[in-house]
């Protein structure tokens, strides 16, 4: 341990420091990475137990209660041998997110199949509730996080957007239905939050609670929000502080995948990726290096 620390105390050169640095920087986004797919779900708990025994482990051999701890110490490996049991769907998701290219993208962003699929569905969802008379309204998140319109009150979902879905939830007198929906990417993020209100006064006076949160939002973020009249069953969009009101589905599938395709990650977008960036740094960094040393030893 003692000489571990002296090495790292040594005089490194620059290529030392950038290795650490590099192997330091890996390990801390696996972690990361880890802890964003464990959060909130069952293997969270898991971890947790398996923090306790560790730690009550290290506590009982620092008393010196020695059947305790070879009884701990032997537990905590049986349990080790399971987690690929317990983990399977988390490492099935990783896997799936390795195979497409997906580990380094944002919450929220899509290709253009999966866009083309939630819009198809969000507009299926928002005819047949025009054509009940079904209150609704729907804010798609754009490049503006929306976490400050999820308070304690809302209801976290992180489910698939389906049409079936999206009515289900906007039922009427149930819990859900008097407030917004977040969709992030092609996922409903949360139900029941609440929207600012519009700051226009100018917004015609027929028009309900709904209708002025979605212009309200719109007003302070990119986000597109969709609304469906109770009343009337007209499908309304609201973007930048403008409401489109009186469209068809045609309307409201062209308006959604075009104003949406800011979340598609374009191949521009993918040149950009940390690992690329890295790649380039290094890459400057080292053609720097060998410019230097041959203007030294030229001057030498």
């Amino acid at each position: 341990m003692i000489e571990n620390l002296q090495g790292l105390l040594l005089p490194m050169n620059v290529y030392e420091y950038l290795r650490n640095f590099i192997d330091i920087a890996i390990v801390a986004f696996l972690f990361y990475k880890l802890y964003k797919m464990l959060v909130n779900t069952r293997a969270a708990a898991l971890v947790k137990g398996m923090i306790v025994i560790a730690i009550i482990t290290v506590l009982c051999n620092f008393m010196g209660l020695h059947v305790v701890t070879w009884l701990l110490s032997k537990s905590f490996w049986g349990i080790a041998v399971a987690l690929p049991v317990v983990f399977q769907p988390e490492l099935r998701k990783a896997l799936e997110q390795i195979g497409r290219g997906r580990l380094f993208h944002k919450p929220g962003d899509l290709d253009k199949t999966e866009l083309d699929e939630m819009v198809e569905q969000v507009v299926d969802a928002a005819t047949i509730m025009s054509r009940d008379k079904v209150g609704a309204l729907i804010v798609f998140e754009c490049k503006t996080r929306l976490e400050e319109y999820v308070d304690d009150r809302s209801v976290k979902i992180d489910g698939y957007v389906s049409s079936g879905l999206l009515q289900n939830i906007f039922v009427k007198d149930t819990p859900l239905h008097d407030k917004a929906v977040i969709v992030r990417g092609n996922r409903v993020y949360a139900a029941c939050c609440e929207l600012p209100l519009c700051k226009d006064h100018s917004l015609s006076a027929d028009l309900g609670t709904r209708h002025s949160a979605a212009v309200g939002l719109s007003e302070e973020t990119d986000a597109y929000v969709l609304v469906v009249s109770e009343e009337t069953g007209i499908i309304s969009i609201a973007h930048k502080g403008r409401l489109n009101r009186r469209l068809s589905a045609s309307d409201v599938a062209q308006m959604l995948t075009n104003g949406l395709t800011v979340n598609i990650n374009t191949k521009e977008e993918k040149e950009l990726s940390p690992i690329d960036k890295i790649k380039e740094w290094l890459s400057d960094f080292v053609k720097s290096k060998e410019s230097s040393d041959k203007k030294g030893g030229k001057k030498k």
